[in-house]
């Protein structure tokens, strides 16, 4: 079974997701990025777009406006100054 990476969404409303996932690619203000799980650490700003989670097969999008994405060994954080589920 292949390594699971730890993936938060967090608005400044709620936490939209919080779990283990295959695979996050997201909006970077210097281009698009996908993280797997041990990817090296880095931070980046966001731009408008989506953030597309792969999990079992399965893709979950999600539209966000800005904020940051810091990946980590611990996994990705995304703070989103806007994020709603796409629909």
């Amino acid at each position: 079974m292949a390594d699971k990476l730890h993936f938060s969404l967090v608005s400044p409303e709620r936490e939209l997701f919080s779990g283990e996932v295959d695979q996050v690619d997201a909006p970077g203000s210097e281009g698009d990025f996908g993280v797997l799980a041990g990817h090296a650490p880095f931070m980046t700003a966001l731009k408008e777009g989506q953030v597309r989670v792969h999990n079992g097969g399965r893709v979950t999008a999600y539209d966000v406006r800005g904020g940051f994405a810091d990946v980590t060994p611990e996994g990705l954080t995304i703070l989103a100054e806007h994020a709603t589920e796409a629909a």
